[in-house]
């Protein structure tokens, strides 16, 4: 030992790391003493609230209304939301240490670099419903360093929605949803500003509940609706008006997580609302261009399943808004409470990356133009050899067809569901006339130019093969429908033909 100790290499290595642990002591005593102080300077810029402070007055006697809302005889909020509220108004005024906010986002920070933070804290984003995939959005934004954050919704916070929503809690039971995520968020991140809007999302206020605040216009709008009107309302305007949005298809019915996925609109499948907001939007000419978060999860045998809603709930009002399909009778959606929250981290996640730029995969559309381009040309031909045969010696070259390549898209992938409603194959698809029309299957809108009498509600979808046929047997022969094809065919395309009818008017 005492060679060792008298070895002069040993000594100076012996004393490198006795200097060494000295000095990092001292750097991690400085910052344990310079985190101590900024925990103090934090806790000190809380309000404090003194004897004569109407919180102190009250908050002996603050007791729950019958909806459970935290308040005293004379509608003043408790002593928490009270501090909460002067915190958050100090914050939003600048007093607030700059160093602290940075702590807090530090994880974020070091993720999205100082470039990317910096985007995301200036950032003003709308998030329209405030449900449980809105709550859930918003939470998310709002922790990870987007500062302007503007909130849509008419609804209140009910005892069902303490399932699903982010911050509620029994309390806030019978207030504004918009509310109190504020009330609870501020709580958390007091810097960031929100503007409420406690009222439906409508097309005819769209120019102003998604319009700029204090001079900036928005740059994302996360759409979280569950009312189709209003969700296909939101969604056409973004579109059209070039406002980048991310909406929510249907968390209801949905149970297994790793099937949730963010693509083009029109590549979404396996929900109804999904499918009814899709085809809406290409009745109104948007076909592709909206990311969305949706579920491939399939029915099952045991799975959860649309519940009707019972009658008495209809004696209460009209309840049509909250149906998938116009005109349907409703149905309750059954929810587990986790996923509503994954859809919403999803759109948050999705928000905060294209804000700052982080690399992201682009979701491309369905790419089937050209296909739809053949089954067009197709249908015209159809038509032609129609006219010859139906008036004999008719002239049916160049013959016109008041079918769009757009109208091929929505009747294959929206009413037929991309197959054939004779043998279901995905492949080789085709349109053709269901039944021959009764009357000439041309007119003449145009002096000279003939055009053919073919409704959207006139078509079925077939493979090519199955529609060669069709056209011998039915349109060019004697044979109706039902002598060709069995009861469960006929059922199903007259059901189609219904349901093009109820959307119809809004094409």
């Amino acid at each position: 030992m005492a060679s060792w100790l008298s070895n002069p290499k040993a000594q100076l290595a012996a004393t490198a790391i006795v200097s060494g642990a000295i000095v990092a002591g001292g750097i991690l005593g400085y910052q344990h003493v310079r985190r101590q102080e900024k925990i103090e300077d934090l806790k000190s810029s809380i309000p404090q609230l003194g004897k004569e402070h109407q919180a102190d007055k009250v908050c002996s006697n603050v007791k729950l209304t019958d909806f459970g809302a935290a308040i005293n005889d004379s509608g003043v909020l408790g002593k928490e939301d009270l501090r909460a509220i002067e915190l958050a108004e100090r914050a939003q005024r600048g007093d607030f240490d700059d160093d602290l906010i940075l702590e807090q986002l530090a994880r974020n920070r070091v993720f999205l670099t100082d470039d990317g933070l910096k985007k995301l804290r200036s950032a003003f984003v709308i998030v329209v419903g405030c449900g449980g995939v809105g709550s859930h959005c918003t939470s998310a934004l709002a922790r990870s360093g987007v500062s302007r954050i503007r909130l849509i919704d008419f609804d209140q916070v009910t005892l069902s929605s303490l399932n699903r929503h982010a911050v509620a809690t029994l309390a806030d039971v019978g207030t504004p949803k918009v509310g109190c995520l504020r009330r609870r968020l501020q709580q958390i991140t007091p810097w960031v500003r929100f503007d409420l809007k406690n009222e439906l999302f409508a097309a005819n206020a769209a120019a102003a509940q998604l319009g700029p605040w204090e001079g900036q216009k928005p740059d994302f709008v996360v759409d979280a609706i569950d009312n189709i009107d209003s969700k296909v309302a939101l969604l056409e305007y973004c579109h059209k008006n070039n406002l980048p949005v991310i909406s929510s298809m249907g968390a209801g019915c949905k149970s297994d997580p790793t099937r949730i996925l963010i693509g083009d609109i029109s590549a979404s499948t396996e929900d109804p609302l999904s499918r009814s907001t899709r085809r809406r939007l290409r009745a109104a000419g948007v076909a592709s261009g909206i990311p969305v978060v949706y579920s491939t999860e399939k029915p099952g045998e045991g799975k959860a399943q649309l519940l009707p809603l019972p009658d008495e709930e209809f004696a209460k009002g009209s309840v049509g808004d909250l149906g998938v399909l116009p005109d349907f009778r409703v149905r309750i959606l059954p929810v587990l409470g986790t996923m509503p929250a994954v859809f919403g981290y999803a759109c948050a996640n999705y928000v905060i990356l294209k804000i700052t730029g982080y690399p992201c995969e682009e979701f491309p559309a369905k790419g089937r133009e050209k296909m739809y381009d053949g089954i067009l040309a197709q249908l015209q031909s159809s038509e032609e050899k129609l006219v010859r045969a139906m008036i004999p010696g008719e002239n049916a070259q160049g013959l016109k067809v008041g079918v769009s390549v757009g109208d091929v898209g929505y009747m294959v992938e929206e009413v037929f569901r991309g197959k054939s409603v004779v043998s279901g194959i995905t492949t080789r698809l085709a349109l053709v006339r269901w039944r021959k029309p009764l009357e000439s299957p041309i007119s003449l809108e145009v002096e000279g130019q003939k055009s053919s009498t073919v409704k959207l509600k006139d078509l079925v979808c077939m493979t090519k093969e199955e529609a060669a046929m069709h056209e011998k047997e039915v349109l060019r022969g004697s044979k109706r429908p039902e002598e060709i094809y069995d009861k469960q065919t006929v059922a199903l395309v007259e059901a189609r033909i219904a349901e093009e009818l109820q959307y119809e008017k809004y094409r």
